[in-house]
């Protein structure tokens, strides 16, 4: 198993209480998805250099406003980007698998007025990612490369679960970089194309975790994946407490400085464990979340 064990049976059991809650009002389901997919925008095109803050994104997605003093690509960058969410969400209503094409498709959309040459196109010039530890493949084989992408994704050989395969579908493609520009991107995208398939809310890698990000990726890059997929499933896992949130009456999240006032553990203790993932806790923004029942399940496991 690549995932952390605790980290999968949380993520098992969260959507099974999500499950368990459907079928979800619609009218706040539409406001939820809405608010992801441009929480999605803006985090997916900040890990990139985009300096629009939410605010704006969601000014220049919904409004169309021309911020001023940033730059016209930023603006195509945050338009595209929802374009391209909305591809993703009509290819998860048919259900259709992903294929060259829909990468292709999807990739078109995010450089739209951006570099149209290479929009839509693998690249044909070799490249090598600043501070990687491995280069990309040669652009030759890049056709051949995707073309074992995609059937390895369609047909799971190892029989991973989603959330494993969800994080390869994700390494994969950032692993080829097929295209000269948008490989981050694409492939958050894909991966949430392929969790969104599978029932679960849009997942999205936060700006403020940039740099574990890529840290992550640089492990996979050396051999070991697991990290990278117990990084995705905690994103997963963020989205579904999210919705959870929303959804289930009755118990609310709280601020760390807030919960260890009522708790024999500190402030500094509960991060550790949010942290390493030894607690059922959420970030928002910066900080670190938690519930009084995941303090009070912990201290009944630390008992046993």
């Amino acid at each position: 198993m690549l995932i952390n064990k605790n980290i999968h049976e949380r993520i098992v059991e969260k959507r099974r209480e999500l499950d368990d809650l459907r079928p979800l009002p619609k009218n706040v389901l539409g406001k939820l998805k809405k608010q992801f997919a441009i929480e999605l925008a803006y985090n997916s095109n900040a890990i990139e250099g985009n300096t629009l803050t939410l605010k704006e994104t969601q000014l220049v997605i919904e409004e169309g406003i021309t911020v001023k003093g940033k730059p016209l690509r930023e603006h195509f960058e945050a338009i595209n980007h929802q374009k391209a969410f909305e591809l993703l969400e009509g290819i998860v209503n048919k259900k259709s698998k992903i294929t060259e094409d829909v990468i292709k498709d999807m990739h078109k959309i995010i450089l739209s007025g951006i570099d149209d040459d290479y929009a839509g196109r693998y690249r044909n010039i070799n490249v090598r990612i600043l501070g990687a530890i491995k280069s990309p493949p040669r652009f030759e084989k890049v056709p051949k490369k995707m073309k074992e992408y995609v059937d390895y994704v369609n047909t799971n050989p190892d029989k991973l679960n989603v959330i494993e395969l969800s994080a390869l579908i994700h390494y994969g493609l950032v692993e080829i970089h097929p295209f000269t520009d948008g490989n981050g991107r694409t492939a958050r995208l894909l991966m949430n194309l392929f969790l969104m398939r599978h029932g679960y809310p849009v997942t999205m890698v936060l700006k403020v975790d940039r740099k574990k990000y890529y840290s992550r990726l640089k492990e996979a890059d050396k051999g070991d994946v697991s990290p990278f997929v117990d990084f995705t499933g905690r994103a997963v896992e963020r989205s579904l407490n999210l919705y959870l949130d929303v959804f289930k009456t009755g118990s609310r999240y709280m601020s760390l400085a807030e919960a260890s006032k009522d708790s024999v553990y500190s402030q500094e203790y509960l991060s550790l464990l949010a942290r390493r993932g030894r607690i059922d806790a959420i970030k928002l923004g910066r900080n670190w979340h938690v519930k009084k029942e995941a303090i009070e399940e912990y201290s009944k496991s630390k008992k046993k």
